[in-house]
C-alpha cells in the first residue's frame, strides 16, 4: 500500500513525479486501512541526506502489505550541517521528542560519515545510543543500515568493526544462509547487494554473541543478520537501498576528490558494478583528467550521462522483497495501537516464534 505524504516533505513529490502512488492525508482519512508508522533516523551527511530519504521512503512504498506508512523522519545532534541541509531539517524533519510522545511501530537508522577510529568518540555516538534504548523499548523493530550496525553491535555486544585493508566497493553476489528465517523469505538465494565501506563484522564474532546471520557473501562478507531474538533488531552491512546510479555517483565525488587533492590516489573502480563499455569510457576520462591537472585547466565533464545507460540494477527486487517480508512481521506481532510493541501472548524474546 502506499505512502501518505503527511507533511510537504519534497520525497513525496519526487517520488509521485517517478509513478509511486502517494496518498494525500484526506484520502487516507477515507479508507479504512490500519497505519504503520515507520521512523527514519537520517544520519547521512549533507550531499546524500535527501537522496537517502528518497531511497527508503521508495522501498517502503513498495511494500504490499495492506496498510498505509506514516514514515518520520528525523536525526539528532553530533553531525555536521550546512546551512542548506540544516534549513532542510527544521521546515520538514521531526524532533526526537515528537517522536517518542506519538510512538512509533519500526524504526530505520540509516548509516553516517565518522571521523574518529574510534565510534564512541563520535560526537553523534550519544545521540545515537539514547534512540536506540528508548527504540529497543518502545519499538517493534529496528533496521540498522552499514555504519549504524557497526555502532549498535558494538554498543550491544562490545564487538568493534575491523579496518579492511582497502574499501569494500562494488556489487556483490550473495547467498541466503538461513532459509527458514521469515525475513528471507520467497526471496532468491543467489541475489546482488552493493557495499561501501572501510571497514566490517565478521560472521564468527557475529555468530559469537548469538547475532543470527542470514545473508553473506564470499567477497564482501555478512550483509543481512539479526538480534538473537531473531527481528528485534535487523543489521545490513550492505546498501540494498542505493539507486541505480549511487556507486557512480560516489566515484564521482571520489574523483573530483582526488583534483582537490583530497586524496593520492586516483579512486578504483567499484567492483562488478561497471560494464567493459563504462569502465573504457572512464579510463579515456582518466587520462583526460591527468592531462587536466598537469597543465593547470579545470577538471573535464564527468560523463555521467554517457554512463548512467549502461548501469544495471541487480538487487532492487530482492530488497523490495525483504523489506516487504520485514513490514509484514512487523504488522503481525504490533498491536492496533502503535504504544504497545507487542499483542498479548507474543514472547518479546522470540516474538516470530523462530526455531532454530
Amino acid at each position: 500500500m502506499p505512502l501518505v505524504a503527511h507533511t510537504p516533505l519534497p520525497t513525496f513529490a519526487r517520488l509521485r513525479a517517478e509513478g509511486q502512488k502517494i496518498l494525500t492525508p484526506e484520502h487516507a482519512r477515507r479508507q479504512d486501512i490500519r497505519e504503520l508508522h515507520v521512523g527514519l533516523l537520517n544520519m547521512m551527511p549533507d550531499k546524500a541526506l535527501e537522496a537517502t530519504e528518497r531511497q527508503f521512503f521508495r522501498l517502503l512504498g513498495a511494500c504490499n502489505q495492506i496498510v498505509q506508512f506514516y514514515v518520520h523522519p528525523f536525526t539528532i545532534d553530533g553531525l555536521p550541517r550546512g546551512p542548506e541541509a540544516q534549513a532542510h531539517i527544521d521546515r520538514y524533519y521531526e524532533p526526537f521528542e515528537k517522536i517518542k510522545a506519538e510512538g512509533l511501530d519500526a524504526l530505520i537508522v540509516s548509516g553516517a560519515n565518522v571521523t574518529h577510529p574510534d565510534l564512541p568518540q563520535e560526537a553523534f555516538w550519544e545521540p545515537l545510543t539514547e534512540v536506540f534504548d528508548w527504540a529497543k523499548r518502545n519499538v517493534t523493530s529496528i533496521l540498522c543500515s552499514c555504519l549504524a550496525t557497526h555502532a549498535l553491535v558494538q554498543y550491544c555486544y562490545g564487538i568493534r568493526r575491523t579496518r579492511l585493508p582497502a574499501k569494500r566497493w562494488g556489487v556483490y553476489s550473495h547467498r541466503v544462509v538461513e532459509p527458514r528465517h521469515p525475513l528471507v523469505a520467497d526471496i532468491n538465494t543467489r541475489f546482488d547487494v552493493p557495499h561501501s565501506r572501510f571497514n566490517e563484522l565478521f560472521r564468527a564474532d557475529l555468530e559469537r554473541v548469538g547475532v543470527r546471520v542470514l545473508v553473506e557473501s564470499a567477497e564482501a562478507g555478512v550483509h543481512l543478520a539479526t538480534s538473537p531474538d531473531g527481528f528485534r533488531v535487523v543489521f545490513f552491512q550492505g546498501h540494498p537501498e542505493y539507486d541505480t546510479i549511487s556507486l557512480l555517483k560516489e566515484y564521482k565525488r571520489e574523483v573530483m576528490r582526488y583534483w582537490a587533492g583530497e586524496r593520492d590516489d586516483y579512486p578504483p573502480y567499484p567492483e562488478n558494478y561497471l560494464s567493459a563499455a563504462a569502465i573504457a569510457r572512464l579510463d579515456a576520462y582518466r587520462e583526460a583528467v591527468e592531462t587536466a591537472r598537469r597543465r593547470g585547466l579545470p577538471p573535464p565533464e564527468f560523463p555521467e550521462a554517457e554512463l548512467v545507460p549502461a548501469l544495471d540494477n541487480t538487487w532492487r527486487d530482492t530488497a523490495k522483497a525483504v523489506f516487504n517480508n520485514w513490514l509484514g512481521l512487523v504488522y503481525q506481532v504490533t498491536d492496533q495501537d502503535r504504544r504497545v510493541p507487542f499483542m498479548p501472548g507474543v514472547d518479546p524474546d522470540n516474538p516470530l516464534g523462530l526455531a532454530f
